[in-house]
């Protein structure tokens, strides 16, 4: 399986990243800076997302976009998205998009979502909504294989691999202590399995990971 990873120098596309070339998968960094990457060995398109097109993204199989942006902002996000809507809507190639909990309704009364009930603190709204946009945009094509995979509330970067995870639909999903949370080296190996897993098309779903 050919995969692409948008943002492989990233925290989270690095661990992505890792995890794909561990489990034997054919793996493209896209990143900006191909001298940021930890992992040499590993094929580079160079290039910068917003300059992406059909041509580069084609022949994978799948398109993982791990897109990062400063904290605070929303646009950069909405536009990434809008440019892998371009290049992907049509072709045979999936994207599995890195998201943001914000998008993830409270309950399965599916009345609200975490950004519209005010769970999401302030110095990240601007990013959560850029997340949610770019949802919205992407549920609104037609003919693009697609798959949003929000974390848990509590994205932890500094948490274990415990392999201890579980992946849900678009509700906020608790942990056997009753927290939303998940590392960032759990959704990493889960990312590897909805990658590899086509059960997920066209589906906007999340990862909950045990602290241990």
């Amino acid at each position: 399986m050919k995969v692409g990873i948008i943002g492989a120098t990233g925290q989270i596309g690095n661990l992505i990243l890792k995890e794909a070339l561990n489990d034997g998968l054919e793996v493209t960094a896209i990143v900006r800076d191909a001298s940021k990457l930890e992992q040499k060995d590993v094929s580079v398109i160079e290039k910068d997302t917003f300059d992406l097109t059909k041509e580069d993204l084609q022949p994978f199989d799948v398109v993982v976009s791990a897109f990062g942006a400063p904290l605070g902002e929303t646009e950069p996000h909405v536009k990434a998205g809008r440019v892998l809507i371009n290049a992907l809507d049509g072709t045979d190639t999936r994207l599995v998009i890195v998201g943001g909990a914000g998008s993830l309704y409270t309950d399965d009364s599916k009345t609200q979502t975490s950004l519209e009930a005010g769970q999401v603190p302030d110095f990240v709204v601007p990013t959560a909504t850029g997340h949610d946009q770019n949802l919205q945009q992407i549920k609104k094509t037609e003919s693009l294989n697609w798959t949003f995979v929000s974390p848990s509330s509590f994205f932890d970067f500094e948490g274990p691999r415990t392999t201890h995870y579980r992946i849900g639909g678009n509700v906020l999903l608790t942990n056997a202590d009753g927290e939303s949370y998940v590392s960032y080296a759990d959704y990493a190996l889960a990312m590897i399995e909805i990658i590899k897993n086509n059960d997920f098309i066209k589906q906007h779903i999340t990862v909950v990971s045990d602290k241990a």
